[in-house]
């Protein structure tokens, strides 16, 4: 998920719900110093990563291993600062590095093979390395058009579903996303739309998608806090956009902390619109506590871990023991058929389409 995103509902659920927050470069307790025994296991992530602290005071309880976090800017910043300091890596694992970005680390060697406990309770369709387990996954989530309802039952007009709805006259100017070459949720939406028509008929969709007047912004805060119509951000800044690209769980966000909460939530997705995203962890080659290192990925896939990831960091877990918080089961949008592509492919075409992308959309 986008760190802009993640901050924003993590900070709501800490506010409502009083949910335990790491520190920047700590948990479990953590300051600074070494755990009992000088065992201590360091994880290397993105500035969105957010456990409770109950949870690794578990992971500690049962390994004996105490966890240091290492933030480093957002996932793009993260990754590339661990292929930087590859010769001499930051921390035992890595976590956050997610398929859009996948084949940049997996081709700079940053990651030694393991193969986690707990594997056979993940869908193959999430294991993007199962032939040498350099990375493990450990939850997924979608980008997706998500809509105002109140604006669309205001103007008595049912709201799109698919792409092909958003370049329907009846749509348009109604559309706020950001820009593929600097923001993730960005670029996701338009390796959906490739994903979707091909390697060549997503230049055509496009172009009709400019011609229906979609508006385009450099960053996801400023697509759903200031031109959306549906967010609270959205309502403050008098946004005027009633569909933003944005996050399958950012109607179960919106409804955080509600006392009552509402029999609907005001915001909802257009499922057929998605793509899916999956962030991984995999042990840092060269890491000084490789015991440490694999006990923790295989932390990541337990239920405990698992189940407290839904309203840490709004995503879902992998693992099918794990069961999801009522307010996403109740608000989320159950997506069936995102669209995907191949890390492989992703990584050989990612650059180009966003070059094309740019001239196309933003001339």
């Amino acid at each position: 998920m986008n760190t802009s995103l993640r901050r924003a509902v993590v900070a709501t659920a800490v506010a409502a719900l009083g949910l335990p927050a790491l520190a920047a470069c700590g948990g479990s307790g953590d300051k600074g110093g070494e755990a009992s025994g000088g065992k201590t296991v360091t994880l290397v992530s993105h500035d969105s990563f957010v456990a409770s602290d109950s949870v690794l005071q578990e992971f500690t309880k049962q390994t004996g291993y105490k966890v240091k976090v290492v933030k480093g800017g957002d996932a793009g910043q993260a990754v590339n600062q661990a292929i930087l300091s590859k010769s001499h890596p930051q921390g035992d694992v890595f976590f956050g590095v997610d398929n859009t970005l996948l084949s940049r680390a997996l081709d700079n060697g940053i990651f030694t093979p393991y193969e986690a406990k707990g594997l056979d309770r993940v869908a193959k369709e999430f294991q993007a390395d199962a032939a040498r387990h350099r990375v493990t996954p450990v939850d997924t989530g979608e980008i997706c058009v998500n809509y105002d309802r109140a604006y669309f039952a205001d103007h008595k007009l049912d709201p799109p579903k698919t792409f092909d709805d958003l370049i329907k006259p009846e749509y348009k100017n109604l559309l706020v996303t950001e820009n593929a070459a600097t923001s993730s949720p960005g670029l996701a939406f338009q390796l959906a739309t490739a994903a979707k028509y091909g390697d060549n008929g997503w230049k055509d969709y496009w172009t009709k998608l400019k011609a229906n007047g979609v508006e385009v912004v450099d960053g996801w805060e400023q697509a759903y806090n200031e031109r959306f119509s549906g967010s609270a951000g959205g309502k403050k800044a008098k946004g005027d956009k009633p569909l933003v690209v944005s996050y399958a769980s950012s109607p179960p966000a919106e409804v955080v902390g509600a006392k009552p909460l509402p029999k609907e939530g005001p915001t909802g997705v257009a499922t057929g619109t998605c793509f899916r995203q999956t962030e991984f962890a995999g042990l840092l080659k060269g890491a000084k506590n490789t015991e440490g290192g694999k006990a923790l990925v295989d932390f990541m896939l337990s239920r405990t871990f698992q189940e407290d990831m839904p309203l840490q960091m709004y995503v879902k877990p992998v693992s099918q023991d794990a069961k999801l918080p009522e307010v996403f089961t109740r608000y989320g949008a159950q997506v069936t058929d995102p669209q995907t592509l191949a890390p492989e492919k992703i990584a050989k075409n990612r650059d180009q389409w966003v070059k094309e992308w740019s001239s196309l959309v933003l001339k």
